[in-house]
C-alpha cells in the first residue's frame, strides 16, 4: 500500500518495520502520520506472517513530537471524548493502544526524541536508542505537562521530578541507565542491534509472545500505570487553562503559526534543544 508520511518494509524474517518519514519536519506528529503508524500497526498485528514490529524516523530524528503547526483538531484518526481535555485524552488512548496490540513493538530512537515523540517511544514495548540521542519533554516549561505522563513509572520519583521541572533532556546513555529505554548503543550499531533483538524475539510463537508482553503490563497496570496516566490527561487541560499556557500558545496564532519563534522562545533561556550554542 502507499503511505503519506511512512515507509513500511520487512527487513529480517517476521519483522515489519515502519519508518516515520516526515524528516523535513522532523517527523512531526499530524494526525496522517499517526493514522498511518496505527494502521500499519493493527494490519501486522492481525498478520500471521509477521510477529514483531519496529517504529524508527527518517532523516536526523526519530521525531520532533506533536506537529504545532497543523490544526490536530481535524481529522483525528480515531473517535475520543469531547470536551476539555479532548486532544490529551485522545492521544493517550492512541498510545495505549499500541500498548495493548497482541505482538511486541520496537522504538527505535535516534536524534531527538521530544514531547509526542517520547510519548511514542514510551507506547512501545522494547525501546533500544542511539547513545547520543537527545529524549526530553521541554514543553513542560511554557505550555503543560505531557499528555502521556510516564516520568515517574519509568525512571522513578526523584529523576522524574527533576525532568518534569526543567524540560531537560536525557541522552540516550542516560535514558538507558535511568530506565526509560531498554539498552544504548552507538548510533552506528543501533538499527543493527535493532533488528538482531526483533529477530531473536519473533522466534518465540506468536500465542506465547502476546502472553509474555501482556504479563509485564498487567503487572504495571495493577500498580497503577494505565489509570495514572489516564488521570494526568485531566491534569494537562487544567494546565492550558493557566495564564502562562494561554499567553505562550496565543504566540502560535498571533505570529501566523510561527513555530520555530516559540520554541525558540521556549528553550532560550535554558540554553538548549534547537538554541544550544556549539
Amino acid at each position: 500500500m502507499s503511505y503519506q508520511h511512512i515507509i513500511v518494509d520487512d527487513p529480517r524474517p517476521r519483522v515489519r518495520r515502519i519508518t516515520l518519514n516526515r524528516p523535513e519536519k522532523r517527523n512531526a506528529l499530524n494526525n496522517r502520520l499517526r493514522g498511518e503508524i496505527f494502521e500499519v500497526l493493527e494490519q501486522a498485528d492481525r498478520d500471521p506472517e509477521i510477529s514483531i514490529s519496529i517504529l524508527r524516523g527518517a532523516g536526523p530524528c526519530f521525531s520532533a513530537g506533536y506537529d504545532l503547526s497543523a490544526d490536530n483538531r481535524v481529522d483525528q484518526p480515531y473517535h475520543s471524548a469531547s470536551g476539555p481535555g479532548q486532544w490529551s485524552r485522545h492521544v493517550v488512548e492512541g498510545w495505549f493502544s499500541i500498548w495493548d496490540l497482541a505482538k511486541p513493538v520496537i522504538a527505535q530512537v535516534h536524534g531527538y526524541c521530544l514531547a509526542g515523540g517520547t510519548e511514542l517511544a514510551t507506547a512501545c514495548d522494547v525501546v533500544y536508542v542511539a547513545d547520543d540521542a537527545q529524549i526530553g519533554y521541554p514543553p513542560v516549561r511554557l505550555m503543560s505537562p505531557p499528555d502521556m505522563q510516564y516520568h515517574p513509572w519509568l525512571v522513578g520519583m526523584r529523576r522524574a521530578m527533576e525532568l518534569m521541572l526543567t524540560g531537560d533532556a536525557m541522552s540516550g546513555h542516560e535514558a538507558a541507565e535511568w530506565g526509560y529505554a531498554t539498552r544504548s548503543f552507538p548510533l552506528v550499531e543501533l538499527e543493527a542491534k535493532t533488528l538482531d533483538f526483533a529477530e531473536r524475539a519473533a522466534k518465540v510463537p506468536i500465542e506465547l509472545q502476546q502472553l509474555n508482553k501482556r504479563s509485564v503490563h498487567r503487572a504495571m497496570e495493577i500498580m497503577g500505570a494505565r489509570a495514572a496516566m489516564r488521570a494526568g490527561t485531566e491534569i494537562q487541560a487544567l494546565a492550558f487553562t493557566t495564564e502562562a499556557s494561554r499567553a505562550y500558545m496565543a504566540g502560535f496564532r498571533r505570529d501566523g503559526g510561527s513555530v520555530k519563534a516559540q520554541l525558540d522562545q521556549r528553550d532560550t533561556t535554558f540554553g538548549d534543544y534547537r538554541t544550544k550554542k556549539e
